[in-house]
């Protein structure tokens, strides 16, 4: 990037109008594609963003419910028989349900590269589409298994089909938004993820009981996915230029992304170097890991937590619900944060500030827990980690869309991958971390739980200060045109 984009000059000077490195000026091809609309812009963008929201919803929602299912009666009582018909020792069946829930994660993780090199080569709208269809597919085929191996691989199935998700989105913001917009407009995808977290606790215990069955809980979210699937394929195109509701003032309002060509085939293995060259990627990375270590805690044994602490299934739900549900509100004016400080500081420091502050308080909140031995004080400091959690996701998600250009969704899944590594290593690790604590004499073993919870968001606010949103991640050929253009 020029220099002087980083200038918070340069953006107050220029707010309102398009990033010079992100848009294109010459639009004068589009103009003579698109009618005149006298002036007044159409607000195709803002479907796309709703329809972007819906699937983030969908998304969540599936991807949760089942931390909820697995401290059901009714699903223990499916599961609670080893191969041979024999009831399994209760620490060894919660051993293999952690395995389970951590095995989403290690495919969501391994093919986030894949899932987004794929929506840059071929188009987000037609693959987005087929993710959500196919995890929708596999959310159907999870409420069908009848052993604790088949649980387990759909849940990587449905890692695998949900890798794709977010690193496709980002890159239709990036097409859809202006720089100076894209903290808010991912802020609100975002918040629909959210929204479908903090709704699937209570929605699916609250299913699951009143029809007896948790298995159809799962077929009715796949029903609703697969519905999903289909408004998105028809409200989303790749580009504003390819819609035909799109004006020429909306157009001409959201300008073209540099460099907006299609990934080909040989650009991954040139894409994957320039990333391993990257120390912001690098940095981002480490970021993401520890924040999904810290975050992941809550969609996955915070309802065990919770029970454990004698609450009842659907009091311990409304918990998780709220815990999870300050996280949506946060989504919006973590966007807006993002957006103002990038205006206010530049866009260096604009994009990791917000990301850095955020993250310290989320590691206090969890030490804090040590301390408090009454369920509403953990609670309540459960429910600042979520808050800190998504109000840095937004700038954190801006910062990517700036420093991925075409690749955007394929380095947007880069980052995702590690963060989702992370968030395995959470769900595996912590039952057993609680166990050792025990037998070392600190209580339950909570204390080494969230000193550990807590480290990880340390390290994150502390890694995010060395990243650089003005340092573009290119292949070399890429680098080297830049250069001579």
């Amino acid at each position: 990037m020029p220099d002087d984009l980083n200038s918070p000059e340069h953006f107050r000077a220029t707010a309102g109008e398009p990033v010079p490195d992100a848009h294109d000026a010459d639009l004068s091809e589009l103009a003579r594609k698109l009618p005149d609309a006298g002036g007044r812009a159409t607000t195709v963008r803002y479907r796309v963003i709703g329809v972007s929201v819906l699937m983030a919803f969908i998304l969540y929602l599936d991807r949760v419910c089942l931390g909820e299912i697995v401290k059901l009666e009714m699903f223990l009582a499916d599961f609670s028989g080893d191969a041979t018909g024999v009831e399994m020792d209760q620490d060894v069946l919660r051993a293999r349900i952690g395995d389970t829930l951590a095995a989403f994660f290690w495919t969501y993780a391994s093919f986030q590269i894949p899932a987004g090199w794929a929506s840059d080569r071929f188009g987000a709208r037609k693959m987005l589409t087929f993710y959500i269809a196919a995890w929708s597919l596999m959310t159907i085929a999870t409420g069908l298994a009848a052993t604790l191996t088949g649980l387990l691989f759909a849940r990587l199935a449905l890692g695998l089909a949900q890798a794709g998700a977010y690193p496709t989105s980002g890159g239709v913001i990036r097409r859809w938004f202006r720089t100076e917009n894209r903290s808010i407009a991912s802020g609100w995808v975002s918040m629909g993820g959210r929204i479908g977290g903090a709704v699937a606790p209570v929605l699916t215990v609250f299913a699951a009981n009143q029809i007896g069955s948790w298995r159809i809980v799962l077929g009715i979210y796949g029903i609703v996915g697969l519905a999903t699937a289909a408004i998105y394929y028809w409200v989303v195109r790749e580009r504003p230029s390819e819609h035909p509701d799109v004006n020429e003032a909306e157009a001409k309002w959201i300008g073209s992304p540099a460099d907006d060509h299609r990934s080909e085939v040989g650009d991954i293995l040139p894409m994957l170097w320039a990333c391993c060259l990257s120390r912001t990627l690098w940095l981002n990375s480490i970021v993401q890991f520890a924040t999904n270590v810290g975050w992941a805690f809550l969609i996955t044994w915070l309802p065990t937590y919770l029970i454990d602490r004698g609450l009842s299934e659907f009091n311990g739900g409304v918990l998780l619900t709220i815990i999870l549900g300050v996280g949506i509100p946060a989504q919006l004016i973590g966007g807006w944060i993002g957006d103002w400080c990038v205006i206010r500081y530049g866009i260096r420091w604009g994009r990791v500030l917000p990301v850095a502050v955020s993250s310290m308080i989320a590691g206090l909140a969890y030490v804090a827990c040590i301390g408090f031995d009454q369920v509403w004080m953990v609670v309540t400091c459960f429910a600042i980690v979520s808050f800190m959690t998504d109000v840095k996701n937004p700038p954190f998600w801006a910062l990517i869309q700036d420093i991925g250009g075409r690749n955007t969704s394929g380095i947007f899944a880069w980052s995702n991958m590690w963060g989702n590594f992370g968030a395995a290593l959470t769900s595996s690790v912590l039952p057993r971390l609680a166990t050792l604590g025990a037998s070392m004499g600190y209580g339950n073993g909570d204390s080494f739980m969230f000193v550990f919870l807590g480290g990880a968001f340390f390290l994150s606010g502390i890694a995010v200060l060395g990243m650089d949103a003005t340092k573009l991640v290119q292949p070399p050929r890429d680098a080297d045109s830049g250069a001579s253009s």
